[in-house]
């Protein structure tokens, strides 16, 4: 294996390590508004 692609290789573990720990530690916020919506009777097949 050429030393590009160990370098190449190890970035991308870097990254995907670094993403995967960012959305595992991110608190998103629940939505804070209740959100309501009247379907018309013709979107549904009878």
């Amino acid at each position: 294996m050429s030393p590009f692609t160990r370098w190449l290789l190890l970035t991308l573990a870097v990254l995907l390590t670094g993403s995967a720990l960012f959305l595992l530690s991110w608190e998103i916020a629940p939505p804070t508004e209740r959100i309501e919506m009247t379907l018309p009777d013709e979107r549904f097949p009878r």
